[in-house]
C-alpha cells in the first residue's frame, strides 16, 4: 500500500470491524481539536471539537484530514464509549492501544482525469478499438481498459496539465513516434497507446509495476531510479492501474492475471 494509507485507513479499517455506521461504500471520520492538536476518530470525542468529514471507500487518494504536511507517528487507541467500541489517534481515559502507525499525509490533486475514484469496470467503451489494438498488439486487453480507465477515465477528449491528450493520454513525442493524426480519436489513442505499451512491455520483461510506472512517468525516470520513482503521483497510479486490471479481468470473466500481459 501507498503512503496514502494515512491515520484515516486506518481508521477506516476500525470502521470496518465495527467501530462506526455509514451508508455502504463511505466512512464517517471526525477531525477532532483539543488545546491545538489534531486527532482523528470513529466517534466524536469528549472535550474535544469534533466535525464529521465523510471518505469515499472508492477514493484512490483519500484527503488530508491533519491539515498539515509530513510524516506523523503514533497509536490508534480502542475504548468504550455509549456501550460501542470507538478508535482514536487520541489517548483518553479507558483508552487501550490498539495499533502504531507511522504515515505520509496524502498527496494533493491528481493530474490525471481518471485519476480520483476506482469506479466499476465499463466494458461499454470503444469495445471495438480496445479488441483491435490488443489483437494487433498482444497486449492484453484488460490492461489496455485499465490504463485508459486511470488516465482519462475513458475520456476522448480530456487533456491534461502536462499536455496528454485523448482516451490512453498521449504525449506529444508518443503521437509524433506513432504517427497519430488525431490524438482525439479513440481509435488512433489506444492503438498508438497500446503500441507504446508492447514496446514498454518488452523493455521490462511484462513486469506491470514497471510497466505502468514507465508510462506515467516515462522510460528516463524508471531508469534513473531504478525502478518505480518515489513520486506520489506515480505510485498512486501503479497501485490503482493494478487493482483496475483485476477488476477488469473479472469483469471479463478471467480469474487471475496472467504472467506477462503481452505475447
Amino acid at each position: 500500500m501507498t503512503p496514502l494509507a494515512a491515520a484515516t485507513r486506518l481508521l477506516l479499517l476500525a470502521c470496518l470491524a465495527g467501530g462506526c455506521i455509514a451508508p455502504a461504500q463511505a466512512r464517517t471520520v471526525y477531525r477532532c481539536v483539543r488545546d491545538g492538536t489534531v486527532s482523528l476518530a470513529t466517534a466524536p470525542e469528549p472535550g474535544s471539537k469534533c466535525q464529521p468529514r465523510e471518505v469515499d471507500d472508492n477514493a484512490v487518494s483519500l484527503p488530508n484530514l491533519w491539515g498539515k504536511m509530513g510524516v506523523f507517528s503514533g497509536v490508534l487507541y480502542e475504548r468504550e464509549q455509549d456501550g460501542q467500541l470507538v478508535y482514536s489517534t487520541r489517548k483518553l481515559p479507558g483508552s487501550r492501544e490498539y495499533l502504531r502507525f507511522t504515515v505520509a499525509t496524502p498527496p494533493g490533486e491528481p493530474a490525471h482525469a481518471g485519476l480520483g475514484k476506482v469506479g466499476k469496470p465499463r466494458l461499454d467503451m470503444y469495445p471495438k478499438d480496445f479488441r483491435r489494438a490488443a489483437r494487433k498488439t498482444g497486449v492484453d486487453d484488460a490492461w489496455l481498459r485499465a490504463v485508459a480507465h486511470a488516465e482519462s477515465d475513458f475520456n476522448a477528449q480530456a487533456v491534461s496539465a502536462k499536455g496528454a491528450k485523448g482516451v490512453m493520454q498521449l504525449m506529444p513525442e508518443v503521437v509524433s513516434e506513432y504517427g497519430v493524426t488525431d490524438p482525439f480519436s479513440s481509435a488512433q489513442s489506444i492503438d498508438a497507446g497500446a503500441r507504446h505499451m508492447k514496446g514498454l512491455m518488452r523493455r521490462y520483461q511484462g513486469d506491470l509495476s514497471l510497466v505502468a510506472a514507465a508510462y506515467n512517468a516515462g522510460i528516463g525516470t524508471v531508469t534513473r531510479y531504478g525502478g518505480v520513482p518515489p513520486y506520489a503521483e506515480t505510485q498512486e497510479y501503479v497501485s490503482k492501474v493494478t487493482a483496475l486490471y483485476e477488476l477488469y479481468l473479472r469483469a471479463m470473466g478471467r480469474k487471475a492475471a496472467p504472467e506477462t500481459p503481452a505475447h
